[in-house]
């Protein structure tokens, strides 16, 4: 038995695959090495875990995580899946190859990521080949659920929010703006708590207007900022994985075009491609 997971910074999904390639999904929270610690990643797996798996048969674990930019944030990773998975093979890879491999396969192409974070690369068919760093929650990942949702906290904080927007806004979290500023600046996980503010975005109908435009300014931000700096980036198709890229596609279909890129996946999640793509190497 093998196990493949995709690792985002809010959310994990896993599949367990047996001798026979018969999947069995579950999930538990996200793990990025910047955020969170091998004790940490130890114990929330411990405890998310589901207990009917029968886990002591795994002999390979692949992760591909938010945050594994390099062999130390690697090795947190690395160190806590392997404590729970004592008799198991632990590979450990970035999330962007497992975006890669999930919209692409073999292909050579372009991948990017918009979720809680974002990222972007061109890819070769084996591995990445070239990625402009996005920078993470505070500098960069201008199109990422955190971008949307830190513009959206910022107009609320200084009053810029429309009126009706911001009554239901209030009622819906019933935070103030220094309960916000305490959340970002005091307490874990800022990235996460900036980004679950994507889904008030997305599920507002009070002013589409105002909301929408938040959505174009912050796909706008990622094509100008991001995309458009690779090397002729309009002969690549535009491939994208995450719930914020999915849930906003015709926005981000609409901004592809403008770039000049002609629309290839979009996906929510790679967990099933990548899956797949595992089930063919092996089988090779």
């Amino acid at each position: 038995m093998i196990i493949i997971a995709d690792g985002g910074s809010t959310k994990t999904n896993w599949c367990l695959l047996d001798d026979s390639n018969k999947k069995i999904y579950f999930n538990t929270e996200g793990y990025n090495p910047y955020f969170v610690d091998s004790d940490y990643i130890v114990s929330s797996l411990k405890k998310g875990l589901p207990n009917d798996v029968p886990f002591e048969k795994v002999t390979e674990v692949n992760y591909y995580g938010a945050g594994v930019h390099n062999e130390e944030k690697a090795e947190i990773v690395k160190k806590a899946i392997e404590v729970v998975f004592p008799k198991s093979k632990v590979e450990v890879g970035h999330d962007l190859l497992a975006a890669a491999r999930a919209l692409l396969g073999k292909e050579s192409g372009f991948a990017a990521i918009l979720g809680t974070g974002t990222n972007t690369c061109i890819y070769d068919g084996e591995k990445i080949t070239y990625n402009i760093d996005s920078a993470a929650y505070i500098l960069g990942d201008e199109g990422s659920g955190s971008y949307i949702g830190k513009k959206l906290l910022t107009d609320f904080i200084r009053g810029l929010m429309p009126k009706d927007v911001a009554k239901v806004f209030f009622d819906t979290y019933k935070l103030t703006p220094d309960e916000i500023m305490d959340h970002v600046y005091t307490k874990p996980l800022a990235n996460r708590f900036c980004a679950s503010f994507s889904k008030f975005v997305y599920d507002n109908n009070v002013n589409i207007e105002y909301t929408r435009q938040i959505v174009d300014d912050s796909f706008e931000a990622f094509f100008a900022n991001l995309v458009s700096k690779y090397p002729n980036y309009q002969e690549y198709s535009f491939n994208c994985i995450g719930s914020v890229g999915y849930n906003f596609r015709n926005v981000l279909e609409d901004k592809a075009r403008q770039y000049g890129m002609s629309v290839g996946k979009i996906l929510r999640s790679p967990i099933d491609d990548l899956v797949q793509f595992h089930i063919n190497r092996k089988s090779n």
